[in-house]
């Protein structure tokens, strides 16, 4: 809205009064400069009109004779007054070369020299035309000479015509101008009020200031969006984007600013425009460049169904694996406590059947090998796990794994200690629950199923190694093994060990198999490992 004093005005409202406001002004500069024209022109049209009743005048006979005195003098005054009359001016008289009027509309000033003093170089030979004061009042006169028989100058003719008569033609030519400016005022103020609403319809009904809020917040919404943005127009050029989609391209080697650049060229992976040719969006597509993987989406954009250009949306993939990472665990810690709760349950069915049947002595003798078994394990897993994180999610497991009827063993031959960074120790849970998951599955086929657990920490080195006694893996699946969406076990499975792969990878570790067909798999992992107790030191 603009301002005006304390108020403010509505857009429209401004727009009109400003375009108004411009008409009035042109219309004023074209009053006054077509007003001065004609006026112009019709005294001009005027005076033209006299000095060519003036110079006819001065070639007629019946003036020369009159002059000469061939005549009767009446006869002059009578011819006079009849021109007078005929062409509509004020006067019309006739002069000896001593400016002695020979006619004049009023008789009483015949014989009497002419008034004004501008008949002096018509009474020498020459044309002329002006304007002054004489008997009848202020006149546009216009002067002609009058020559005899042998070219001698004998008079002159005076032609007169009153300034109100140009006045009021003036004044004629004035009412076309404040009619033209009438309409053309009527035509601007119908224009202002169309051109006003119109912008209004183009910018939504909205005022400028909400315009500029909402502008600010689509930028801040923009800038602060965990996912690139980029967009282009309809010519696949770059309009816009923000700052996490700069991040993004930077990883990737695409450091120069892309905007005002057609996107084929500055990225041609993307294809936006197929999109923008074809209309179809891309949904969750993957697009990997310089070792990055990003899940892109393409969408489209329409205006009154025309495609006026196409939005990009995208996202480390990475960055999805460990929010997916993240809600497999709290899954999993839900799954175990659950296999808990199930496996109490079940104990606590046996110890009331044990109250009930009152066979004491059995009772105690359960209890003291359960709570043995559990605090053997318990301690086991605390003695040689110091990784808080690793401790909550091993202790997990074990119910887990309980109830698979599967036997855990956590192999003495050494300690985790905690690990400096928590970012390790959150890939390593990754690591070594997809590999128990996959033992697990390994082992349901054999008579005696047994998963071995173990670690080593020397040298800033971990080891991590993880046996099973199912069927192995044959050589032409390990060559495939670590492949995204390659499984043996069915659809939608080949996930674990690609996350496995990658977890070692990212931590600049290495993996490797050991399989015996039907005897079982080693898998032993090596990672850079910081444990939190040389960290200190």
């Amino acid at each position: 809205m603009m301002r005006i004093g304390p108020k403010r005005l509505r857009l429209q409202t401004a727009i009109t009064l400003m375009t108004c406001g411009i008409v009035v002004v042109v219309l004023l500069i074209v009053y006054v400069m077509f007003g001065l024209k004609f006026s112009r022109e019709a005294q001009a049209s005027l005076e033209n009109k006299a000095i060519t009743i003036a110079r006819t005048l001065s070639r007629t006979p019946v003036v020369v004779d009159g002059l000469l005195e061939r005549a009767d003098s009446g006869s002059i005054q009578h011819y006079a007054t009849e021109i007078s009359e005929i062409n509509n001016v004020q006067f019309v008289v006739l002069m000896d070369m001593e400016g002695i009027r020979r006619s004049h509309p009023d008789p009483a000033q015949i014989g009497k020299h002419f008034m004004g003093g501008d008949e002096t170089e018509a009474l020498h030979g020459k044309e002329t035309i002006s304007t002054a004061q004489g008997s009848l009042g202020y006149s546009v006169r216009a002067f002609s000479p009058i020559f005899g028989p042998n070219r001698t100058q004998i008079g002159a003719v005076a032609v007169g015509i009153s300034l109100d008569s140009v006045q009021s033609a003036v004044q004629q030519n004035r009412w076309i101008i404040y009619w033209g400016i009438l309409v053309g005022g009527l035509m601007g103020v119908f224009g202002a009020v169309m051109l006003a609403r119109k912008i209004k319809r183009m910018m939504f009904g909205m005022e400028p200031e909400e315009i500029a809020k909402l502008l600010e917040e689509r930028s801040a919404m923009l800038q602060s969006a965990k996912e690139g943005i980029l967009a282009v127009d309809k010519e696949s050029r770059i309009t816009l984007v923000n700052a996490e989609a700069r991040r993004l391209m930077g990883s990737l080697g695409l450091s120069e600013d892309p905007v005002g650049r057609q996107v084929e060229q500055f990225w041609p992976l993307l294809r936006m425009e197929k999109v923008l040719d074809t209309g179809e969006a891309a949904q969750d597509k993957e697009l990997e460049q310089s070792g990055i993987t990003l899940l892109v989406n393409v969408v489209p954009v329409r205006v009154n169904g025309i495609i006026e250009g196409a939005i990009a949306t995208f996202r480390d993939k990475t960055e999805i694996s460990i929010l997916m990472e993240r809600l497999s665990g709290i899954s999993l810690y839900a799954e175990a406590l659950r296999a808990q709760t199930h496996e109490f349950m079940n104990k606590l069915h046996v110890i009331m059947g044990l109250t009930n049947m009152r066979s004491y002595d059995r009772l105690e003798e359960y209890l003291t090998d359960m709570v043995q078994s559990i605090q053997t394990e318990a301690d086991s897993v605390v003695r040689l796990v110091k990784d808080p994180v690793m401790v909550g999610f091993l202790l997990g497991k074990l119910s887990r794994i309980r109830e698979a009827d599967v036997r855990l063993v956590i192999l003495e031959e050494g300690v985790l200690p905690e690990a400096a960074d928590h970012e390790v120790s959150r890939e390593l849970v990754t690591i070594a629950g997809n590999l128990l998951d996959n033992a697990l599955e390994a082992v349901q086929g054999a008579d005696n199923k047994q998963i071995e657990l173990g670690f080593r920490h020397e040298n800033h080195l971990l080891t991590l190694k993880i046996s099973d006694n199912g069927t192995g893996i044959s050589p032409e699946n390990g060559d495939h093994l670590y492949e995204q969406g390659y499984s043996t076990k069915g659809k939608d499975r080949g996930v674990g060990l690609y996350l496995v792969h990658r977890s070692v990878a990212k931590l600049g570790g290495t993996v490797r198999y050991l399989s015996r067909a039907g005897q079982g798999t080693d898998f032993i992992v090596q990672l850079p490992y910081m444990a939190k107790s040389d960290d200190n030191l």
